[in-house]
């Protein structure tokens, strides 16, 4: 008899069972017809879990809620296999890494994206908490990783298929290369186990997600139904004709998908500068990178197809903490993900003690700053924005040390370069 298991196709939390049941051998089948928000606020589902939370799994013995808590229980039915490890101490591993999966990386990476969806308030200052705590375990993540295939002994355990689908929804949803890049050893790791037979048979085709959602708006509950009691006087009406059924015209069909507006950059008339083959020369220069890359750059430099601006920050005097100033700007860069296709940027982290000095340039698309980057990315109203003048040898001079990340830059130490592409 197989378990039923009742959530949607697509949930990552139901992953976690129906990948363990692939390694055990058990039976588990999905519901069919689940619609998240609707059959979940069922009496008969209530019946299953009283909060309405997904997902549950029927068993014989009874319900079972908490995706972590079904995923051990499936794990545990069979004896014959090696999800728990095999000893004592490697039990206890899997158990630290599945809290581990579920309380550093899960939870941050739902603090990040959920805001953005619109299912809750969106407040900047938390999302740079949930990013710069997802950034720490990631790291102490990757550290590990550096010298182990698996989270826990030789070959797949539990904890690596809790951790592979809260990985997923970052993977898949808000964790952008750019993102991911700086913890190789996760990737390493991801992409390794989304490939396994047993977990590609129930997620299929990963794709990684290519920018950070948009923010949109805190989702309202719908409206009450008014109440079906006629109001007073209503007998006295004369009765109304039966509604008339809707006729939706050929050209207004219901609910048809409005197209997406092209961006007014993909609009400008061509440049001869090519903004991805600039990325690319940036990438692969290794050695003789003046001679190269920065004269390559001048070369491509386009001024009525681009424009560079130097951005300085306005409140320096609080960049006293060197890894809070250096997530301030990475969470700059990561809201600026949305610029990706029409921008290259350089941001400087300056000094060798606090206060540390924030300080960048960037090339965009157009003559003037992206109006849709003004508006979308809040940081930018905490930089002074200044248009370069290239016909200031001087500040074309600057531009070419803030590109080749100089040392000492304007007499000081670099704390780090960072480079948008």
């Amino acid at each position: 008899m197989a378990l039923i298991l009742h959530a949607g196709s697509t949930n990552k939390n139901a992953f976690k069972a129906l990948i363990a049941a692939e390694y055990t051998g058990v039976k588990v089948e999905l519901v069919q017809n689940f619609e998240m928000g609707v059959t979940n606020k069922t009496p008969e589902y209530l019946k299953l879990n009283p909060i309405g939370k997904v997902p549950v799994l029927e068993t014989p013995d009874g319900p079972i809620f908490e995706s972590n808590a079904i995923a051990r229980y499936v794990a545990r039915l069979k004896e014959d296999n090696s999800l728990f490890g095999s000893s004592l101490i490697e039990y206890a591993l899997v158990e630290q890494w599945i809290d581990f999966a579920s309380l550093e990386i899960d939870a941050n990476i739902s603090r990040w994206l959920y805001p953005r969806l619109g299912f809750g308030v969106f407040l900047p200052p938390a999302e740079e908490f949930a990013i710069a705590a997802l950034k720490r375990a990631l790291t102490a993540l990757n550290t590990h990783l550096a010298t182990n295939t698996y989270l826990v002994g030789h070959s797949v355990t539990l904890a690596d298929i809790v951790m592979t689908c809260n990985l997923h929804l970052g993977f898949t949803r808000v964790m952008t290369k750019s993102f991911t890049s700086e913890f190789p050893h996760v990737e390493r790791y991801f992409w390794t186990m989304v490939n396994q037979p047993n977990f590609s048979k129930i997620l299929g085709e990963v794709k990684q997600v290519e920018s950070v959602p948009p923010v949109q708006s805190a989702k309202k509950p719908a409206p009450p139904k008014e109440s079906a009691k006629p109001k007073e006087g209503a007998k006295k009406e004369a009765k109304k004709e039966p509604a008339k059924p809707k006729v939706v015209a050929d050209d207004e069909e219901e609910e048809a998908p409005k197209p997406k507006p092209k961006n007014p950059l993909d609009l400008l008339p061509p440049s001869k500068m090519i903004l991805d083959e600039w990325k690319r020369l940036y990438s692969n220069t290794k050695t003789n990178f003046r001679e190269v890359a920065i004269k390559g750059f001048w070369d491509m430099y386009d001024p009525e197809g681009y424009s560079l601006w130097f951005c300085d920050y306005k409140y320096n005097d609080e960049n006293t903490v060197s890894f809070v100033t250096l997530n301030k700007v990475g969470g700059f860069l990561q809201r600026m993900d949305l610029a990706r296709k029409y921008a290259f940027g350089k941001m400087l982290v300056i000094g060798s003690e606090a206060p540390y000095k924030v300080k960048g340039l960037w090339l965009f698309r157009g003559k003037e700053i992206p109006q849709f980057v003004m508006d979308e990315c809040y940081d930018m109203e905490l930089y002074e924005w200044t248009k370069v003048d290239i016909s200031d040898e001087a500040q074309k001079e600057r531009v070419s040390a803030m590109i080749e990340d100089q040392e000492p830059f304007e007499g000081e130490a670099l704390l780090d370069a960072k480079c948008f592409k």
